[in-house]
């Protein structure tokens, strides 16, 4: 019962910050299971099943609010489930511990993306062609899937960053990313072996009550101070991961 009771609130506390950050919650969850003593492959496969309740769910609720353009976000989305069939082929082929350096590289190139280049742009938002955003989201399905994160850790910069989309909108298509790359991943992983689904059930249904609150406050914060609890976030996982690998076992 403990157990049960220590899962629901990690997934309110995943949730909550997928929300409000316009993640699928594995950039959070990842490092919190590995805290708690689960190993990387497992942790990849719990925070995939979360990733397909936060992200659904937090979709629907950006678009009630007006702030998810889902036109913009599907060529990136379809190429997303596309490349995420092959993260199960990429689980087996890499040992945990250099799926945990990816995963920091992921959140190193985010923040760097992140400070150094976004701002939340008042022009037109670039136009693109669709066969490279199929491309981009085929990449980041591929690898972001394969430890354990929906690839909007990378997407938003991109899109705030590159294509000049407002944060606030980059942040809701980041999450509608998710719902693509989320359950073609599941389906890969499944297929592999890696899925716990009890305990990723548990956190996903839990991670739902968070997301709503997550996504109320995304949209009282200014865009300002928003960037910057982003930054510090990043700065807190790339803390965490340096220890776990160059401190702790270097």
């Amino acid at each position: 019962m403990a157990e049960i009771i220590e899962l629901i609130f990690l997934g309110i506390g995943v949730g909550a910050l997928s929300g409000f950050f316009g993640i699928g919650g594995g950039t959070i969850l990842v490092p919190a299971l590995l805290f708690i003593g689960f190993d990387m492959k497992s942790a990849v496969g719990i925070s995939v099943v979360q990733m397909v309740f936060s992200s659904i769910y937090g979709s629907y609720l950006n678009l009630k609010k007006g702030t998810l353009d889902v036109r913009m976000v599907l060529a990136i989305g379809v190429g997303g489930a596309v490349g995420a069939l092959g993260s199960s082929f990429i689980v087996s082929a890499l040992s945990g511990r250099t799926l945990e350096w990816i995963f920091m590289g992921f959140v190193l190139f985010a923040l760097g993306r992140l400070f150094f280049k976004t701002v939340d742009h008042d022009q037109e938002v670039k136009k693109v062609h669709p066969a490279l955003l199929f491309v981009i989201g085929l990449l980041l399905g591929a690898f972001s899937i394969s430890i354990g994160v929906g690839g909007s850790i990378l997407l938003v910069p991109i899109l705030a960053g590159f294509l000049h989309v407002p944060l606030k909108n980059a942040i809701s298509a980041g999450l509608f990313f998710v719902v693509f790359s989320s359950i073609s991943g599941l389906v890969s992983l499944s297929a592999g072996g890696y899925v716990d689904y009890y305990h990723g059930v548990i956190i996903g249904i839990a991670s739902m009550a968070g997301v709503f609150g997550g996504i109320w406050l995304k949209h009282v914060v200014p865009v300002k101070q928003h960037k910057l609890l982003m930054i510090a976030f990043y700065l807190v996982v790339i803390g965490y991961f340096f220890y776990r690998l160059v401190v702790k076992h270097g």
